[in-house]
């Protein structure tokens, strides 16, 4: 009883800077601690190339990117959630690669090898030049140039991906997503600082600072992206197949949220993976995970 009243009185104590560290949160959120690759292709088996793409046209360092060859006429352009790295879809990469795709692996900004970026706003349209930037570099080798381009996101990385539809002069075929997007987005934000996405130390983790620093956390993230959200129908989003996987028991993204924005689209397809929690789909239902993203990519980027 003590402890849990010393408890409460630090946390009470700590209330009025709770607000400032759930706003250094919101920044922490999109440049976390970066974690190195605990895996590469060779150690899958896959045959890679590192590959760098410059960002709005500068040179040296950019987005750092393994290039798994396949046919030449079907890429997908494969990315990863929030904190990770290109390597935690290495799973996913062997899925594509076995069944003849050329795999673009990218690590977004501030993450794995990519270039360090600082700036603390306007970031929905930073990680979606992320994504167009890989895309417009895969176009632009010869070998690759006619290709049918499938773009590939998880969790967080979901939202730029699906954002980039709204770049009429990048268009890709078909879009795949794993864990996201969902309709709302400071729900996810909370739901991402209440699983320990981000550290949250000592009495501001509990009792009256915990909701504090999780609604200014989530609240400045999302002022962070500025944002249109969701997009509007027309153009590419009445034009382009989708496909949207949910877990069942994601409570990151849940499939509700999920559902509610893939019902805005007319080519928006959604499956509901039973007994699956946050990303974890390719783990938990490998074959119908498997069946479901190849049937897909088959009718999508077939000639």
């Amino acid at each position: 009883m003590a402890t849990r009243f010393l408890a409460k009185a630090a946390s009470a104590v700590t209330l009025p800077v709770a607000p400032l560290y759930g706003a250094f949160l919101s920044y922490m959120i999109f440049h976390p601690p970066r974690r190195p690759h605990h895996k590469t292709p060779a150690d899958l088996g896959l045959t890679s190339t590192d590959v760098n793409v410059p960002l709005n046209g500068q040179q040296g360092r950019g987005l750092h990117v393994w290039l798994i060859p396949g046919d030449a006429e079907r890429v997908v352009v494969l990315g990863h959630g929030l904190g990770l790295s290109k390597s935690a879809s290495l799973a996913h990469a062997r899925l594509l690669s076995e069944a003849g795709y050329t795999v673009a692996m990218f690590d977004h900004r501030n993450h794995g090898k990519s270039v360090t970026d600082r700036a603390g706003w306007g970031m929905s349209d930073r990680h979606t030049d992320d994504v167009v930037a890989v895309v417009r570099h895969m176009r632009s080798m010869d070998e690759y140039a006619a290709a049918r381009i499938a773009i590939y996101g998880f969790s967080i990385s979901t939202f730029p991906s699906f954002y980039m539809l709204k770049r009429e002069d990048c268009p890709v075929d078909a879009v795949v997503f794993d864990s996201g997007p969902a309709l709302e987005l400071a729900p996810l934000f909370r739901n991402f600082v209440a699983a320990g996405g981000v550290p949250i130390p000592g009495p501001l983790g509990a009792g009256p600072s915990r909701p504090v620093v999780e609604s200014v956390a989530s609240s400045a993230a999302v002022a962070m992206l500025r944002v249109q959200w969701p997009p509007p129908l027309g153009g590419a989003y009445e034009r382009t197949p989708m496909l949207f996987l949910a877990g069942e028991r994601d409570t990151m993204i849940p499939a509700s949220g999920v559902r509610a924005l893939a019902e805005r689209y007319p080519l928006a397809e959604v499956h509901t993976l039973p007994d699956t929690e946050h990303l974890q789909g390719i783990k938990t239902q490998p074959e119908a995970y498997a069946e479901t993203v190849l049937g897909f990519l088959e009718r999508t980027l077939k000639d």
